[in-house]
């Protein structure tokens, strides 16, 4: 496979599968391609939704674009994490251009583009696929469909054993334990999806009364949407393995054979999921990571914590790890984000918990308990520092700990469902990640 020409050199790319096992040529170009260049620092910048590798390192090269010129001279290398992601190609990306199956039926159809990426995705699954995109077809008003519906989402997503995948799920432990799946894969397919279709409705009417959203005249909308959920939990479950059991491991391997090289790890969504859970992957003794940079991390806001405030017994799965970095761990998180302030609580919110839920619960009582680090940052880590993003390019950041950044002055496009999510392609943004890694 030919290697992309970006606009920055020298790049590399990495390249995962979804459990956590490198491309070994991709690795070995890397590793020996460091020294060879005399690279001081290394951006490592791991995707998230995604539908493929090109759109990887459109985004890759977009968002380096501007780095030479931000640090003239600096010896930087640049790393393009790929790992098996999707995106439903109904979700706009600003400056990208706009999906053809985009144009295409509207929702809850299933598109071509997103069944083709589904069945990429889930292989082996192609059934599941097939008869998921009948029963979005056909829309039948009959609860058992709509059941029927739920019982074939589960069914794509569950994993076959073996496999590491399900050890990386969670985002917080109880006394040790992970917190079990979602409400969405264990509640009736009804209720789950008439919550959904409420939470689409009040994002794309949003100046309507508030008991307009309460209607739910199409619960296949809801149903379009759970679908999307569940595979963008699987996601999530992929991208804690592919960070933990293999960039981590890669990560150490550089130190190894560079050992005075700078790693700077960015990542955009469960791309910051990715990159967190690496910093679990360091082998013992590795303190060669000097800041990381989540942008619009699609993870709990509680996942570095010791301690859950509603929960004393419980904790985050990356608690005490931003003491790995030799620098700070910086989230941008901003309010447009729709996709984490309103969907992902919904999709989070584990089973027998807040049963009294109502659409105007979110962002309150169910964002606060369920929120993500995109859309209010880290959250119970004691010494957390806030600034607005003006402010972080200042300077100079904190040195260490943890520094949430409200990026909303340029995270601010986008429309339904996910607002705006994927909007990070901008300068200030790149110039916040050398301040973070201190590179210039």
């Amino acid at each position: 496979m030919a290697r992309p020409e970006l606009s920055v050199s020298p790049y590399w790319e990495l390249t995962f599968d979804a459990d956590g096992d490198p491309d070994t040529r991709s690795r070995d170009r890397l590793l020996a391609g460091v020294t060879r260049r005399g690279v001081q620092d290394l951006l490592v910048f791991a995707h998230g939704w995604n539908s493929d590798r090109s759109g990887a390192t459109r985004l890759y090269d977009r968002f380096f674009a501007p780095v030479p010129q931000l640090a003239p001279g600096a010896p930087i290398g640049y790393v393009g994490v790929v790992w098996p992601s999707m995106r439903f190609s109904d979700e706009p990306i600003p400056d990208f251009p706009r999906s053809v199956a985009a144009d295409g039926p509207a929702r809850p159809a299933l598109d071509k583009d997103t069944r083709h990426a589904l069945l990429e995705t889930f292989p082996g699954r192609a059934t599941v696929v097939d008869q998921l995109a009948r029963l979005l077809d056909q829309q039948s008003r009959e609860e058992a469909e709509l059941e029927e519906f739920g019982r074939l989402v589960r069914l794509l997503v569950d994993l076959v054993p073996p496999g590491p995948q399900a050890l990386f799920a969670a985002d917080t432990l109880a006394e040790g334990v992970p917190q079990d799946d979602p409400e969405m894969f264990q509640g009736t397919a009804g209720e789950i999806c008439a919550e959904f279709g409420r939470a689409l409705a009040r994002l794309q009417s949003p100046d309507d009364v508030p008991d307009a959203s309460f209607s739910l005249p199409n619960p296949w909308e809801g149903a379009h949407e759970l679908l999307r959920q569940a595979t963008y939990y699987a996601m999530k479950r992929r991208a804690g393995t592919v960070g933990e059991r293999g960039l981590g491991r890669v990560i150490g391997q550089l130190a190894a054979r560079a050992p005075k090289m700078r790693v700077h790890l960015l990542g955009h969504s469960f791309g910051g999921r990715l990159v967190s859970f690496a910093l679990r992957g360091l082998p013992e003794g590795v303190h060669t990571v000097k800041s990381v940079t989540l942008l619009q991390g699609a993870f709990s806001h509680y996942a570095f914590s010791a301690r859950l405030p509603h929960d004393p017994r419980a904790g985050g799965v990356l608690q005490g790890q931003h003491n790995r970095i030799d620098g700070p761990l910086v989230c941008c998180f901003s309010k447009h984000d729709d996709a984490l302030g309103t969907i992902y609580p919904l999709a989070s919110r584990m089973a027998g918990h807040d049963r009294e839920f109502h659409e105007l619960s979110i962002g309150g009582a169910l964002g606060t308990k369920w929120g993500a680090m995109g859309f209010d940052g880290v959250q119970a880590v004691p010494g957390t520092k806030k600034l607005k993003l003006a402010d972080a390019l200042r300077g100079p950041l904190p040195a260490k700990g943890c520094v949430n950044v409200d990026a909303a002055a340029v995270v601010r496009r986008g429309g339904p469902p996910a607002g705006a999510h994927s909007d990070i392609l901008h300068r200030e943004l790149a110039q916040l990640v050398l301040a973070a890694g201190r590179v210039h």
